[in-house]
């Protein structure tokens, strides 16, 4: 079965204090979805979304969140030699959202 890229997915987020809330997302591939959580622009954690339609990450160390939506957009199987995807990637599919503790 091919994965249909047709259209550019996208979702609006919203931020309630420390917990982003995602809205429906267009033109859905139907793949993997899933949070990207940074800290002061380094990268904490992925966590899948696919069923749950919102995210509050535990880490209370201060600093500069951003939360961003990403969808996994398969290209090919090609791996290297450690198992990762060297074409198929995870694209932003929302604009990031920021809080600061």
């Amino acid at each position: 079965m091919e994965q249909k890229s047709e259209g550019t997915p996208k979702a609006a987020l919203r931020l309630e204090g420390r917990k982003v809330i995602r809205g429906d997302v267009e033109n859905n591939w139907g793949s993997r979805l899933q949070w990207k959580v940074s800290r002061d622009g380094k990268e904490l954690a992925t966590v899948g979304a696919g069923i749950e339609s919102a995210f509050e990450h535990a880490d209370a160390t201060p600093g500069k969140y951003e939360v961003v939506l990403q969808m996994f957009k398969y290209v090919s199987y090609a791996k290297d030699k450690d198992g990762k995807f060297t074409a198929s990637l995870y694209v932003d599919i929302s604009t990031p959202v920021a809080y600061t503790i």
